[in-house]
């Protein structure tokens, strides 16, 4: 059974010194210092061009990556007090003789949820499967030939999580341990606690993908012990706090990409009400939602609405089965527990038929897997090339096109490879379309 006090550890890598909740200064808080060190860092950053739902979207109003990971952000933040609040009322060591708050449980959800799609290649969740194609097929599958089991696993089932924990702790000259956050902020952010092998099926939630990459491993071994997480068959159990990032996660998807989709005239507004009126029904003032005269305005409405329900629900689901959590044998989604289950199923579903495959959609996913391919094709060939020492003109010219600290000081055909692939995810979708157009010749 995994122990309150033992998760919500404010170690840091390269600590020797036990860091205490009750000697934290109240006006810097370790948690809330991960918020703001992910925050401020480039990769977050990067996220303001990445796609959440629409590629290269020409409207103000659609949602990116970073404007996605500030709102579940926030309503991670109002999940986890509520969670914390209830949880120090029915554990109050935690706060008697350790000194946590309601407000450390938000702050480490919070954090964790900013970050949790840091990893993420360009062109949403069709980046993922262009870089893992590249390296089954053609001239990436030549060059992954010579990789171990676990090795190639990785590079064809390319993992945003896996590559956000390696961001999140990678270290450089001069920068050790990378960002540095707190163990309890990078175990509530590991949605998938296992090495990408072996891979075998399970209805287990934390079995549906990996979560770090093997040159994290001694790092997520360390993390692991440190927490007190729970052991299982093909890894670990999930830390208890990654349920909440993962509610506050599947609730902005939820009811923000349907609203994106009426915005952008995909789905009609009729549906709105149809649809989010189960989920306000208890909640929803009828004459205010009619004297707004302004689209945006009712659906801003019914969006806060539907969040705070969901937000209340989830809650509910998590103290419930918190034994459950705690011993690692709870194997779903929060979400998945829900009364609002079938409710959440049909507006996914109307999202995934108006929205997610729409022929605008497909259309850039399409252009996005040739891009990603081609740049993958000659990033990996100068990097072989250069750790040969064959290195022709126009490879020495693509390395001069890649930062030097995504370029691998090594002759070991795994680390080019893995650098040439997070250095394209790292590209924001402009940034790629623009590195395309460079080297297909196009001068604009």
């Amino acid at each position: 059974m995994m122990q309150w006090p033992d998760l919500l550890s404010l170690k840091r890598q390269g600590d020797r010194l036990k860091r205490l909740r009750i000697e934290q200064d109240p006006t810097r808080l370790g948690f809330e210092v991960d918020y703001d060190r992910i925050l401020f860092s480039t990769p977050f950053r990067s996220l303001q061009d990445k796609t959440q739902v629409i590629p290269l979207s020409n409207t103000d109003f659609v949602h990116t990556r970073l404007t996605h990971s500030l709102e579940v952000s926030v309503v991670g933040r109002s999940l986890g007090r509520m969670v914390g609040k209830q949880l120090l009322e029915r554990h109050p060591e935690l706060g008697a003789a350790h000194g946590y708050l309601a407000t450390d449980f938000g702050a480490i959800v919070a954090a964790a949820a900013l970050a949790h799609d840091i990893g993420n290649p360009p062109f949403g969740h069709s980046g993922e499967k262009a870089i893992g194609t590249f390296f089954s097929q053609g001239k990436g599958a030549e060059f992954a030939a010579e990789l171990s089991p676990l090795q190639k696993q990785e590079l064809l089932d390319f993992e945003g999580n896996a590559n956000g924990f390696r961001i999140l702790n990678a270290s450089r000259a001069g920068v050790p341990g990378g960002l540095r956050l707190s163990y309890a902020t990078l175990g509530a952010f590991t949605k998938y606690p296992k090495k990408a092998l072996p891979k075998k099926p399970s209805k287990h939630i934390a079995d549906k993908k990996y979560g770090y990459f093997e040159g994290q491993e001694a790092l997520f071994q360390d993390l692991a012990a440190e927490l007190g997480l729970a052991k299982r068959a093909e890894g670990f159990a999930r830390h208890p706090l990654t349920f909440l990032v993962e509610a506050a996660d599947d609730i902005c998807y939820t009811i923000i990409d349907f609203e994106d989709g009426i915005n952008l005239g995909l789905i009609s507004e009729d549906y709105a009400l149809e649809y989010l009126i189960k989920l306000v029904k208890d909640s929803i003032n009828t004459k205010t939602y009619h004297a707004m005269a302004h689209r945006e305005d009712r659906l801003s409405y019914l969006r806060a609405l539907a969040i705070n329900t969901l937000i209340t629900d989830a809650a509910q689901v998590f103290m419930a089965h918190e034994d459950a959590i705690l011993a690692g044998t709870f194997d779903c989604a929060l979400l998945d527990k829900s009364p609002y289950k079938a409710q959440i199923e049909d507006i996914i579903s109307l999202s995934v038929q108006k929205v997610y495959q729409a022929p605008e959609v497909i259309e850039k996913e399409v252009a996005g897997y040739k891009i990603i391919a081609d740049l993958l094709e000659v990033i990996c060939t100068a990097f072989v090339a250069k750790a040969q020492d064959r290195t022709g003109p126009y490879d020495a010219l693509i390395l001069k096109l890649v930062p030097p600290m995504y370029q691998a000081d090594t002759t070991d055909t795994y680390e080019l490879l893995m650098a040439a692939a997070t250095y394209v995810a790292s590209l924001s979708d402009s940034a790629a379309v623009h590195l395309h157009n460079k080297i297909s010749g196009k001068m604009l």
